[in-house]
């Protein structure tokens, strides 16, 4: 049906309609009833949803199929401009009558009297005579369940009823599409848990967020049709052109998140500058840092290193749900990199750990004149304004770099500030909509590195003249 359309299945959408048009053979019926599509932009949804909708008022007698789009008007637009274009250029043409009267548009084919048309996006979407295909394009657009709701009913009485939603990525405010792809993945994470699988078939490419989005290897991983309809030399171009968290939308199937008004102490733009690729740190010169989030979900551990060039490399070293792996990880960074010295703050949810932490051996220094490689550096109040301040400034400057880390990047986007004495601090309760603990991290490894910088200095100096 597809290269009857014109748009022979490239091997993704084969797939998709291999699996999204299975038949049950206990029943006789489509195994299932409702469908979920989720791919980024240009990879050939539409041509699928098309081929879905042809082969229904193609194969069944009497068919009704309702198409929507993210409003009627750009349903109509799509129904005519590129639906009707695309069989009239086909091999079926002349096989279907279309009526292009406005609030009665349709696409009826002669031979079974099926009918393809569109309907707005109100409650009233749907209504009217038994509904056999219901189709959810754009599903980023809508807002809430309405669409869904109003067609539902519809399909209650036909055995073989289906209702398909498709969408590349959304933002904040895709409330029905954000619903659709987390109740789609849990499905699916279920069944393969329990080997009971739904009757809702769930298809999604998406790049998690710690994937680059300037890596090819990323795009091969959600870009379906890249290497078939799409080259890797357009979506570079597409990414040199775009706002990076609009390319991330539409190209890597990311949900854009809404940025936080901004903060004039937060050096977002400035961090964006500081951005190198292939910087890699001094491994014999680290300074380390662990912060905890205040919920406890997750923990960071970050990395400085100073550089020949006078730059400081920042990083993050890992992030992982909880708080029971930071104390035996951090040992083992101690014993593996020796590092000048180890940042925790006192006041902070971290501080929790500093009873773990000794149970490894890892402590404050006994003597503060005479720190050893390794001890904690532990901030107390006044610490966390100086720290804070210094790093804002460092990359102010241009005097940090890093490697665009995406946790890393998106705690600096969402970070908002707190005003400390006549200073200020990184502010955990202000910034809810992103976990901050990687830029404190690394913050405070930044601090650990200028306190400790000289004395560790000279312990390598006597180290080396020794050997």
């Amino acid at each position: 049906m597809a290269a009857l359309v014109g748009s022979p299945p490239m091997p993704w959408q084969r797939y998709v309609l291999d699996v999204a048009l299975e038949i049950d053979p206990a029943t006789g019926r489509l195994a299932y009833r409702k469908v979920g599509l989720s791919v980024p932009r240009q990879q050939g949804k539409t041509e699928t949803v098309l081929t879905v909708m042809v082969h229904r008022i193609m194969a069944w007698d009497r068919q009704n199929v309702s198409y929507t789009a993210q409003t009627r008007i750009d349903a109509r637009k799509r129904w005519e401009d590129e639906f009707l274009a695309k069989l009239d250029a086909s091999q079926l043409k002349g096989k279907y009558h279309p009526r292009k009267t406005t609030g009665n548009e349709a696409i009826i084919w002669k031979s079974t009297r099926s009918r393809l048309g569109i309907v707005s996006t109100t409650e009233k979407a749907g209504h009217g005579p038994p509904l056999d295909l219901g189709v959810i394009d754009e599903s980023f657009a809508h807002k809430d369940d309405r669409v869904e709701q109003a067609m539902s009913p519809a399909m209650l009485t036909r055995p073989n009823a289906q209702m398909w939603w498709a969408s590349a990525g959304g933002t904040d405010a895709s409330v029905f599409l954000n619903e659709k792809r987390k109740s789609g993945r849990e499905l699916i994470e279920r069944a393969w848990l329990t080997g009971e699988w739904p009757a809702v078939a769930y298809f999604e490419w998406f790049a998690p967020d710690e994937l680059p989005r300037g890596d090819p290897a990323t795009w091969f991983t959600c870009m379906p049709a890249l290497g078939y309809t799409v080259t890797p030399d357009i979506i570079r171009t597409e990414l040199e052109s775009m706002d990076a968290s609009e390319f991330d939308r539409a190209y890597l199937n990311r949900t854009k998140e809404a940025r936080p008004p901004a903060d004039p102490n937060v050096p977002r733009d400035e961090w964006a500058r500081c951005v190198r690729p292939d910087s890699r740190p001094d491994t014999s010169r680290l300074a380390l840092a662990v912060d905890v989030a205040p919920l406890r979900d997750w923990t960071s551990i970050a990395a400085v290193s100073p550089l020949p060039d006078g730059t400081v490399h920042v990083e993050l070293v890992d992030r992982r749900p909880g708080t029971d792996w930071a104390a035996p990880a951090l040992a083992r960074l101690r014993e593996l990199r020796q590092p000048i010295a180890i940042g925790i703050d006192s006041k902070g949810p971290v501080a929790s750990l500093l009873g773990e932490l000794a149970g490894y051996g890892i402590t404050p220094p006994e003597d503060p004149e005479k720190p050893r490689v390794g001890d904690l550096a532990v901030l107390r109040t006044p610490d966390v304004a100086v720290a804070c301040g210094q790093f804002a400034d460092a990359v102010r400057r241009g005097t940090t770099v890093h490697i665009d880390q995406p946790a890393l990047t998106g705690a600096m986007n969402g970070a908002r500030t707190r005003p400390l004495g006549d200073a200020w601090a990184w502010s955990r309760s202000r910034s809810e909509s992103v976990d901050i603990s990687p830029l404190v991290a690394a913050t405070n490894a930044l601090w650990a590195l200028r306190e400790r910088e000289d004395a560790a200095q000279s312990d390598y100096d006597v180290l080396d003249s020794v050997l």
